[in-house]
């Protein structure tokens, strides 16, 4: 059938496509593409094949025998373990509660039964595996092996798990919530003030978030022990550090800051936080990293403030502090440079 004048020309095919997908929404999409081969890659590449390296182990025993047990352990093939000399038991159950020791071996010289004094709360996994690997050396020595738990999990924290749960769940809320702040409002403030107000409402959502984390963990659950107070702050700074990570990559690099964070946190942080397998179990890579990311410094504080009487925080909460006090300050300083002329 002939035109009728005035009729537009019926588009093209490939116009069709570029109007359906943009180049914008295709460069998007690529993205999201290669952050999901990252994730897996990362969550496999952590997760895949769990081997022990340097978990750091006490040794209790005579003068005599301590540095040739010392000596053993340490020559074990693929040098799982990292063995010191400890004085007595008392000072090795009092290295473990610190978080400097991951376990102890108690030779017992007037028998063949040795003690290893574990820590499940800091991960069954890495309670297993120490136990492994011991058992094998003693085995070796025709000795054999108790193992004592003096800081087991609780009853219903399974594998020692819900300390990285509940610290996952913080990082969700602190990204989603500024997530949602650009997307309501445009990805990068138009002013310091309004910057400002995003922050301010960022800190009040993390208080929220890190009390009703910290009492569904606690109190309704009964999930993990130790201070709801103390988890609460724990959480409020984990909301709020990551929330604020977000809304400065955001303001660097407009909605891509979003994926960003999501690389950030959940392709590198959470493999590497040390939740299903503790870092002694980690490779190299994952192991290294863990402590800087806000999923293994949350991880970290709130197994210490579960089940070693809040010991070894002080570097954790740095981490945390510093993912904070440097997301406010990108987030103001990008906002500032997006003022108008006249805001000038």
């Amino acid at each position: 059938m002939d035109r009728t004048p005035g009729d537009s020309p019926r588009p093209t095919f490939a116009a069709e496509v570029r109007e359906a997908v943009t180049v914008r929404a295709a460069l998007l999409v690529i993205g999201t593409l290669v952050l999901q081969l990252a994730f897996i890659t990362s969550y496999i590449g952590a997760f895949h094949s769990p081997k022990p390296k340097d978990i750091a182990l006490g040794v209790v025993a005579p003068a005599q025998l301590s540095e040739q047990v010392v000596q053993q352990l340490d020559a074990l093939p693929g040098e799982p373990l990292d063995t010191s000399a400890v004085r007595d038991e008392a000072e090795a159950r009092r290295r473990i509660g610190d978080r400097n020791l991951d376990a102890a071996l108690v030779v017992d010289p007037r028998g063949t039964t040795d003690t290893l004094l574990v820590a499940g709360g800091s991960g069954a996994s890495l309670a297993q595996a120490t136990e492994a690997v011991v058992t094998r050396a003693e085995a070796a020595q025709r000795r054999s092996l108790k193992v004592t738990d003096i800081a087991p999990a609780g009853a219903g924290d399974a594998r020692g798990l819900s300390s990285f749960y509940l610290v996952v769940g913080w990082c969700v809320g602190g990204y989603l919530c500024a997530a949602i702040l650009a997307i309501s409002a445009g990805a990068r403030p138009a002013n310091p003030r309004r910057a400002g107000f995003r922050l301010a409402a960022l800190a009040l959502y993390a208080a929220v978030a890190g009390l009703l984390g910290a009492v569904i963990a606690g109190p309704v659950l009964g999930a993990l022990p130790g201070s709801v107070l103390g988890l609460w702050g724990l959480g409020a700074l984990v909301v709020f550090a990551v929330g604020a990570t977000t809304l400065a990559l955001q303001g660097l690099a407009g909605i891509i800051g979003i994926g960003l964070a999501i690389a950030i946190v959940v392709v590198l942080g959470n493999p590497s936080a040390g939740g299903a397998y503790p870092y002694p179990l980690l490779p190299p890579f994952w192991r290294t990293i863990g402590p800087a990311l806000p999923p293994g410094a949350g991880t970290w504080s709130a197994r210490s403030i579960a089940y070693f009487r809040g010991n070894a925080l002080t570097g954790p909460l740095l981490v945390l502090s510093a993912w904070a006090a440097v997301g406010t300050a990108v987030t103001m300083v990008c906002a500032a440079f997006r003022r108008s002329p006249a805001e000038q």
